[in-house]
């Protein structure tokens, strides 16, 4: 009889949707990286809300919402940022930006851009002043 052990047995779990957030999150950063910003910090949490990149576009602050859809039939990523979403991102930006990091950033120009990710396609859609957060 063959030797069988629960622990060397192949099984396949799907990626779950932390996995695929932060695979995600590091294309982007890549991306930044391609483009010549400098990426600043990354998944910056506070309890209302969280950023998942802050960068500088040469002098430009840069927060950029990261966003993937394996597919579009319940709506595009584009689609996925919701007014719950802007509001949770204003706060953690407000929160960043009051901090002792924040504060050494917070007098230069500012805007929040959306990379969204979309399936298989290789290049992300790049949505510069995606939004404004209200009040800024």
């Amino acid at each position: 009889m063959p030797f069988s052990d629960s622990r060397t047995t192949a099984t396949h779990h799907p990626p779950d949707a932390r996995t695929i957030g932060t695979h995600f999150e590091n294309r982007a950063a890549q991306w930044c990286h391609d483009r010549g910003w400098t990426v600043i910090a990354r998944n910056v949490r506070c309890r209302r809300g969280e950023i998942d990149i802050i960068a500088l576009d040469g002098t430009t602050l840069v927060f950029l919402e990261v966003r993937y859809r394996r597919s579009v039939r319940y709506g595009s990523a584009v689609e996925s940022v919701t007014p719950a979403k802007l509001q949770s991102l204003t706060a953690a930006i407000r929160y960043w930006l009051n901090s002792r990091e924040g504060r050494l950033y917070a007098r230069r120009a500012m805007r929040c851009d959306l990379l969204a990710y979309c399936g298989t396609q290789p290049e992300p859609q790049w949505i510069p002043n995606a939004f404004t957060p209200s009040p800024w």
